[in-house]
């Protein structure tokens, strides 16, 4: 009869620990993710975005070359 009121005990004061352990659980507030219209980025417009760039370097290339071209730009070498 000892045990069996033993084994109760310790039971019940195993749930209450598994109870309390539990009552600590929170959801966490990580960083949510991010809000956008669409879950990929869109293609069409990285691709505009790459074509801009490269007629700004296209742009800069010419305007470099004209100055060199020119004679009024020196490009000298020097050792380090």
């Amino acid at each position: 009869m000892r045990q069996l009121v033993n084994r109760w005990t310790l039971l019940v004061g195993a749930n209450v620990l598994f109870c309390c352990v539990l009552s600590f659980y929170r959801h966490g507030n990580a960083a949510p993710p991010a809000v956008t219209g669409q879950p990929f980025a869109n293609s069409i417009t990285q691709r505009k975005e790459i074509v801009d760039e490269l007629r700004e370097i296209k742009a800069l290339m010419r305007e470099q070359n004209t100055l060199l071209k020119s004679g009024k730009i020196r490009v000298v070498v020097s050792p380090e």
